[in-house]
């Protein structure tokens, strides 16, 4: 028998704000299907916290978006999990710097086809299952979709790509499937290669009209919003970055 539970599969689910978001749908009792990449360990483990909670109320699946074709696969193998689809965060994403001199293919292929190529194609292919339910799509934008970072162009340009596919799906998949997105602002630190030192954070933060970072859970309650308490809402992206976006 199918699920009357609402399901919404989260792409880089297994940590930082891909994880809260999950806690987070969970609680407000969705079915959650957890992507990871390479974080297996991590993805089990809160499917063990969410099933524990709720029997059977989660489950974890591996792939890696930067090659062609793993989003489609992904998208079959999440609808397969409960017979239903009602909402999709693309949230998974990479953020490193690549100064344009020393950018090469491989940066292009990995940065592109996981945060604006896989987007597209795990929508894509969710679609059907998404206009079933009349579902939604959030994806996870940027601030610097609009004012770009320096040094970061494929990372900028991918991130305005999305924001572009937001507003053209939002036209395109209408009525049946809401697409909106969410650009956070300083909520968690990068980590590994784009970490930045504390003179950088406090610069970030004397340019943010609210002078701190915000919370995972402010990122998680706006997409929460999104995709449980804005059935009129579509096409939107809502800017969660503590007013940073008026003095970048």
């Amino acid at each position: 028998m199918e699920s009357t539970t609402p399901v919404v599969l989260i792409t880089g689910a297994a940590h930082r704000l891909g994880a809260h978001t999950a806690r987070h749908l969970h609680h407000r009792g969705w079915n959650l299907i957890i992507h990871y990449r390479s974080r297996k360990a991590q993805a089990n483990a809160l499917c063990e916290e969410l099933n524990s909670i709720r029997h059977g109320s989660a489950v974890s699946l591996q792939a890696d978006l930067a090659i062609p074709g793993e989003a489609e696969s992904l998208g079959a193998k999440a609808i397969a999990a409960w017979g239903r689809l009602d909402g999709l965060v693309n949230n998974a994403s990479v953020f490193y710097p690549n100064p344009t001199v020393g950018a090469g293919a491989d940066d292009w292929d990995i940065i592109m086809n996981t945060n604006l190529r896989a987007p597209f194609f795990l929508g894509q292919a969710c679609l059907p299952a998404l206009k079933q339910t009349h579902g939604a799509i959030i994806n996870l934008v940027d601030i610097y979709s609009q004012r770009p970072l320096a040094d970061h162009p494929l990372y900028c340009a991918s991130k305005s790509g999305l924001a572009s596919l937001t507003l053209s799906w939002a036209k395109d998949l209408a009525p049946e499937v809401r697409v909106n997105g969410v650009s956070p602002g300083a909520i968690l630190w990068p980590e590994g290669d784009a970490a930045v030192d504390e003179s950088y954070q406090h610069s970030i933060l004397t340019r943010t009209p609210l002078a701190r970072t915000g919370i995972p859970e402010d990122i998680a309650g706006a997409i929460a919003f999104l995709l449980c308490d804005a059935p009129f809402v579509t096409g939107q992206i809502l800017s969660v970055d503590g007013g940073r976006s008026l003095n970048m």
